[in-house]
């Protein structure tokens, strides 16, 4: 690993550290998360996490996916998508969940001994790579999402509206920020499917076959989610325990058998 990447990625470490403590401060003390010195510590880690994980993602042999780097450039993503998306939406808080995840995913990365794995890449598989990221990235960000409104439903339902959650947005704008990127992340994981279909050769394959089976189960667990809050107004727990159960299953599409094969078995 080159100094200038390792600098980086430590550096992305630190910052990601300072913002997060400066945002636990904010929260802790009932107030909006956010402000300059919060936004400036996140981006600047955000750019520092970038530099440091292009130059161990690509080279002349095509992307590195192996279990450590596609972690830590989900986080990336993540973080750049939620960042992008806070002059708008009130989406700050959920940095306060997913950075902390950042720290660990740079840092196994920093410390891992095992080899890269470096997939050949056509037009084609770089659109489902690229469409397959972004739709685990949203639909974590909603699973961030609806473990913050589980809480805040759970301290409404107890006769608790003070403390921590006068920091968070209303219930009602919550909860449509939750459907919103439910909606967009399915969009995405259903077209990320379709271009799989079209390019990513036998799908049923041994080692693609769980991918595949569990990535169609949480697009029908995010499918019947969406479909009961269109039909039938599911909202509060119940739209959680979907949300979660369909992380769950995509999470195991993702990275479930990337961790046997590397972690378990080192096969590469």
């Amino acid at each position: 690993m080159l100094i200038y990447t390792l600098a980086a990625n430590l550096a992305a470490i630190v910052l990601y550290l300072a913002a997060t403590g400066f945002g636990v401060r904010q929260f802790s003390n009932k107030r909006p998360v956010g402000g300059r010195t919060f936004y400036s510590l996140t981006l600047t880690a955000v750019v520092f996490h970038w530099s440091g994980l292009l130059p161990l993602l690509f080279s002349t042999n095509g992307i590195n996916l192996s279990f450590f780097a596609t972690g830590s450039l989900v986080a990336a993503v993540m973080n750049a998508l939620v960042l992008i998306s806070s002059f708008r939406k009130p989406v700050h808080t959920l940095l306060l969940i997913l950075m902390p995840l950042s720290i660990v995913c740079v840092s196994l990365l920093l410390g891992s001994h095992h080899p890269d794995h470096f997939t050949p890449l056509t037009e084609g598989l770089a659109l489902h790579v690229i469409l397959s990221l972004l739709a685990y990235s949203l639909l974590t960000i909603a699973t961030a999402q609806a473990v913050l409104l589980a809480y805040q439903t759970h301290q409404l339902k107890n006769h608790q509206p003070g403390g921590l959650i006068k920091a968070l947005p209303p219930l009602q704008s919550m909860e449509s920020l939750l459907f919103e990127l439910l909606w967009l992340g399915f969009i995405l994981l259903t077209t990320a499917l379709a271009t799989g279909w079209f390019f990513v050769q036998d799908l049923l394959a041994q080692h693609l076959a769980h991918k595949t089976v569990f990535s169609v189960a949480a697009w029908l667990i995010y499918g019947c989610l969406l479909w009961g809050r269109h039909y039938l107004g599911w909202r509060g727990y119940t739209a959680v325990r979907f949300a979660l159960g369909g992380f769950a299953a995509l999470m195991l599409a993702f990275f479930g058998s990337k961790f046997v094969l590397e972690l378990v078995l080192g096969i590469q």
